[in-house]
């Protein structure tokens, strides 16, 4: 299955193109599922029916979902109190009854990871269609599995759980309690749901659709939205350009303003992105009718075609290119230069605004007001930083091979 999660700047008709993408992708026969993330009924205001928590079927070939945050919250919290019954029984706590809670901060978007990826292991459609929310907040959600996993690991390493038969003498000889093994038990399973959330991300069947409108926050805006997903190693497809103004504009309208700020924005997307131009139909669309007459892209199902040789990802039009896989890749020019050297694309980054700081065996890269922490690769555990440069949307980070570390005779 394809996993396609459409983001852009708040504002610019995100969740109508979600609909109108989801739609046209089902009027070419593919099995599509349509997720939405909006606590309001949005997503329903823009087919023309209510969504909810049960899945309601569109059309043919074309099924909305919108789950109820708040009901995920109340049965996770109730699993929650029933394996800690014993604990809360010591206690003598009393439990929370389902009908008191409310959803905390962070319920809706923990509410969306899960059923991303329960819709995606499902495989009951070739397509998922995601709504996610504009683009500051879904970028944030969509490193939370990679950053949650990472402080799991941190702070419960599963290596160090001690035997639990000598849990009790360690305890002693310590002076303080250790973890119990309930502890180690939920944090492997929330490892294992965060992975598999991880993959549906990191697959290469997903990518992300940005959507905005022509104009210069627009183009400020997918600037900074295209340098958080490089930094996360996320694949984009396309630019849809949003309620574009139609050509034939008197040139002594007040429209003539924005049709030339438009103009402008257009040119400078088109060479750099895959851009795909969704006319303005003058009102707000409300149904399928208002939704087909958009033409917004579809998307096919189907493995996401390999990079055309050369190509870099989000670089300009083509159908192989514009899905390239975002690597980082690790070059050896230790015969050369007596280095090795670590290449991260991120496209739109500035100089000024870029920091690294390694830690042990973790690298920290900070990109404009993204940050991302990684494991370094096997090879350059064993090296020290040389150095760093940006150079056409491509950070290089060397590395020197530390003596003491590298194999003799390599």
């Amino acid at each position: 299955m394809r996993t396609l999660l459409l983001t852009g700047p708040g504002g610019t008709g995100r969740t109508t193109l979600a609909a109108a993408t989801a739609l046209a992708a089902a009027r070419q026969g593919t099995r599509t599922l349509l997720l939405g993330t909006d606590r309001d009924d949005t997503l329903g205001a823009a087919l023309g029916m209510r969504t909810g928590p049960a899945p309601a079927l569109v059309e043919p070939r074309l099924t909305v979902w919108r789950p109820d945050p708040a009901q995920g919250f109340r049965d996770g919290l109730a699993a929650l109190q029933d394996r800690a019954a014993s604990a809360l029984d010591l206690l003598g706590a009393a439990r929370l009854d389902p009908e008191e809670l409310t959803p905390l901060p962070g319920a809706d978007d923990l509410a969306l990871l899960r059923a991303l990826r329960e819709a995606a292991l499902a495989e009951a459609h070739d397509l998922l269609v995601v709504d996610l929310p504009a683009a500051p907040r879904a970028l944030a959600l969509l490193a939370a599995p990679e950053e949650l996993r990472r402080c799991l690991r941190r702070l419960l390493p599963p290596e160090r759980q001690a035997a639990r038969a000598l849990r009790p003498v360690l305890g002693r000889l310590a002076g303080v309690p250790l973890p119990t093994g309930a502890l180690y038990e939920t944090a492997a399973r929330w490892e294992l749901e965060l992975a598999a959330t991880e993959a549906v991300l990191a697959d290469r069947n997903t990518v992300v659709r940005l959507v905005a409108e022509p104009g210069p926050a627009g183009a400020d805006a997918v600037r900074t939205a295209a340098l958080g997903l490089a930094l996360r190693g996320l694949r984009t497809d396309l630019l849809v350009a949003n309620r574009v103004l139609p050509e034939d504009v008197p040139a002594d309208s007040w429209l003539g303003g924005p049709l030339a700020q438009q103009r402008k924005a257009l040119a400078e997307w088109q060479g750099t992105y895959d851009v795909r131009t969704v006319p303005h139909l003058g009102r707000d669309p409300r149904g399928t009718d208002d939704l087909a007459a958009l033409g917004a892209p579809g998307a096919a199902p189907g493995a996401v075609p390999d990079a055309a040789p050369g190509a870099r990802p989000g670089a300009a039009p083509g159908a192989a290119a514009h899905a390239a896989p975002v690597e980082w890749t690790v070059t050896d020019r230790l015969a050369e230069d007596g280095v090795l050297v670590w290449s991260i694309p991120l496209p739109g980054a500035v100089r000024e605004e870029l920091d690294l700081v390694r830690r042990g065996d973790e690298l920290a890269v900070a990109a404009g007001p993204f940050r991302r922490t990684v494991p370094l690769p096997s090879a350059l555990r064993r090296c020290t930083v040389d150095g760093a440069a940006l150079r056409e949307d491509t950070l290089t980070v060397r590395f020197t091979p530390d003596p003491g570390l590298w194999p003799r005779g390599r």
